[in-house]
């Protein structure tokens, strides 16, 4: 439970503006402080019990910090809940991650198609646990160690898309630079190759890349997401058009497919792309 002699922490901030995930959490520790008391135990006994720090404890208890699964399931075994507090995880790990990642994981698992082209990064979709961390760590201001861990699991956790049944159609484009940054380190980078390769091999997955010697494209001005759903409809974003806000207009999503077919089309093909990586990655 400790870090370099330091007394680890149980949870992640809560978000002040997310009403859902702020009423999950302070009913749960609410709930936590109620048997905490209905046993006798004073905050810093029970923190002893469980293997955290009394301000943490509350932290929880006032529902300003979300607690882990593990932290649950501790309380649970010290308090004799019985699996009520252990159970309250189900509702706990639907608010865990920041409101924004929440409602895209969301669209992303409702899609039936899904088009993504990333001018400066590899997309979140496609990141190793690794690479992740190498990029959020590498963000100014730092984030908080606690807050590196919780972004680079949210953002692991939107993969579950690719194991879907039935599942998604979903197209990438890469950029060659982005490709050719060794993030992390040589063996994060070789790492992250393989896992293009690995993803580009589904057979829902179509990935392609843009070379360097490509002529300019729409696609400069930013990051271009477009996700069509079963009804029909769709909703699309373009950081250099409509103000990079995402849009459900069927005329602004069309000027979207407009723009997002032209990067395809002066892309590599998805083999010359495969085999433009196995190349990077031999000299890697």
């Amino acid at each position: 439970m400790t870090v370099d002699g330091e007394v680890a922490e149980p949870g992640w901030e809560v978000d002040p503006d997310d009403d859902w995930g702020v009423a999950v959490i302070t009913t749960v520790g609410r709930q936590l402080k109620l048997r905490r008391e209905a046993v006798g135990m004073r905050a810093a006994e029970f923190g002893e019990a469980v293997g955290y720090g009394e301000d943490m404890v509350y932290k929880v208890e006032g529902g300003k910090r979300i607690p882990r699964q593990e932290y649950l399931n501790r309380a649970d075994e010290v308090l004799g809940a019985g699996g009520l507090i252990a159970a309250t995880w189900e509702d706990v790990k639907r608010v865990r991650y920041p409101k924004k990642v929440r409602e895209l994981a969301k669209a992303e698992g409702q899609a039936v198609e899904i088009g993504v082209y990333v001018c400066n990064s590899i997309s979140g979709l496609l990141q190793t646990e690794e690479h992740a961390r190498a990029l959020i760590e590498a963000a100014q201001p730092p984030y908080s160690p606690d807050d590196v861990e919780r972004m680079v699991t949210a953002r692991l956790a939107r993969r579950t898309v690719f194991e879907r049944d039935p599942a998604p159609s979903i197209h990438f484009v890469l950029e060659e630079t982005v490709l050719r940054r060794p993030v992390g380190g040589r063996m994060v980078h070789q790492r992250q190759l393989e896992h293009l390769l690995e993803v580009g091999r589904l057979r829902n997955v179509t990935l392609q890349v843009m070379p360097t010697a490509a002529d300019a494209h729409p696609g400069l001005d930013g990051r271009i997401e477009l996700l069509k759903f079963p009804d029909g409809t769709a909703v699309g974003r373009a950081e250099g058009t409509f103000n990079g806000r995402p849009t459900t207009d069927p005329r602004q999503l069309r000027v979207i497919e407009l723009q997002y077919g032209t990067i395809r089309a002066q892309a590599l093909s998805p083999r010359e792309s495969s085999t433009f990586i196995e190349q990077l990655l031999g000299e890697s």
